[in-house]
């Protein structure tokens, strides 16, 4: 699973793990950027003075508000790092929270000038002509996994038939769960939510007995 960052015309960071990778990730995402970028649309953003940034904003290590509203992680350093290229601050950013399913609109309206969040990069998003977005260098490698609880019993997924799972809807998360249980032949009930937080409240209080999502999200929660 590839995590991406992406700009109008749009420029998508994908995932990757490495610290080795990281510089030059980020030093990819600001060229892929800069010449990704319409030229309408650069110099919307140098005559604003500030880079309107697409987050997810509840993922610890990777884009997360502290008590004091200020935003910390990967996905932030990289919008950070495309400030600092673009306008010469790497603190004239603001940040938008966006959730799974408005993040490409967001990106697509011009609302936001690029993301910086947990978005897979697949062969159908990167596909050129209406989606309008261009992935930039892969900033994180992650994979899917599954959150139980220790005395559930469960340890495979066959073990979910008849039981529900929490999962973010309009994320390739969802698709890959209904595409591997349909595989197993197996009868779940998919709990689905708009934002990930969501997800693991309610798993948390036990409305459903699994959640999937990013391995990196699961650790982080």
């Amino acid at each position: 699973m590839l995590v991406a960052s992406a700009l109008l015309t749009g420029v998508l960071t994908a995932c990757a793990s490495p610290v080795e990778q990281a510089q030059e990730a980020v030093e990819g995402a600001t060229d892929a950027v800069t010449s990704a970028v319409s030229g309408s649309r650069l110099d919307t953003v140098i005559s604003r003075g500030t880079l309107i940034c697409g987050v997810e904003g509840s993922i610890p290590g990777f884009s997360f508000v502290g008590s004091d509203g200020s935003y910390s992680g990967l996905d932030v350093d990289v919008c950070k790092a495309v400030a600092a290229a673009v306008l010469g601050d790497a603190d004239a950013v603001e940040y938008r929270n966006l959730d799974s399913t408005e993040r490409f609109t967001a990106l697509r309206g011009g609302e936001v000038d690029m993301l910086s969040r947990n978005t897979t990069w697949t062969l159908s998003r990167d596909a050129t002509g209406g989606n309008a977005m261009e992935f930039a260098p892969t900033t994180f490698f992650d994979a899917q996994g599954m959150m139980v609880r220790a005395d559930s019993g469960i340890t495979s997924l066959e073990d979910f038939a008849g039981r529900s799972i929490c999962v973010e809807t309009g994320t390739t998360t969802e698709l890959n769960l209904t595409s591997r249980m349909n595989e197993l032949g197996v009868t779940y009930t998919d709990v689905k939510f708009q934002e990930g937080t969501e997800a693991v409240e309610a798993y948390l209080s036990e409305r459903c007995e699994g959640f999937t999502s990013d391995k990196s999200q699961l650790f982080a929660r």
